[in-house]
């Protein structure tokens, strides 16, 4: 059951994430279309997500929360790293694959961004997505977010290394939208 509405939308709701979603995340996050889009080859056991709960979920500088439609967990989105120095934060989603191209991603991703801005205080959120995700890189021009980079054979995904291409998105240009 997820925890309380954080950041209401239309499409999706962001609720905090509870203890009692850890088997909805670990389901995502072992689930081969979401771990090779974030490039994350490796399986995650029940105490490994446990510690991602503890140490990301809950730790200071971090926002995660679960994306939810009608009430469902449908997947995640979390600013990381939010820097008090440089105004700054990275932006992360994963959709589950059931609830694909259905608009969740874009809606958490509008809806996070937003709240970095006008709340967090935000000057710079910036994304990170391999080359081969079309879907993932619609997402964010989609957002607004410019394509500011790529770094080359970052990731060994699929037996082989994978350029990753990076976003960035600044205050004013999300305000002019």
């Amino acid at each position: 059951m997820p925890g309380p509405v954080f950041i209401p939308g239309d499409t999706v709701d962001l609720h905090t994430i509870e203890e009692a979603d850890l088997d909805f995340l670990q389901r995502g996050r072992n689930d081969p279309q979401v771990w090779r889009a974030i490039g994350r080859a490796v399986p995650a056991n029940g105490p490994q997500e446990r510690q991602f709960f503890e140490e990301v979920v809950s730790a200071d500088g971090s926002v995660q929360l679960l994306v939810c439609a009608d009430g469902e967990p449908v997947g995640t989105v979390g600013l990381d790293d939010t820097d008090d120095r440089s105004d700054a934060a990275e932006l992360g989603y994963w959709v589950a694959p059931d609830h694909h191209r259905q608009g969740y991603g874009t809606a958490a991703a509008e809806l996070l961004v937003g709240y970095g801005f006008d709340q967090l205080g935000l000057h710079r959120v910036e994304a990170r997505v391999f080359e081969f995700n079309d879907a993932s890189q619609t997402l964010l021009e989609g957002v607004g977010f410019t394509q500011e980079g790529v770094h080359r054979e970052v990731a060994f995904i699929d037996g082989e290394y994978q350029d990753a291409c990076w976003y960035g998105l600044l205050e004013d240009e999300w305000r002019e939208a």
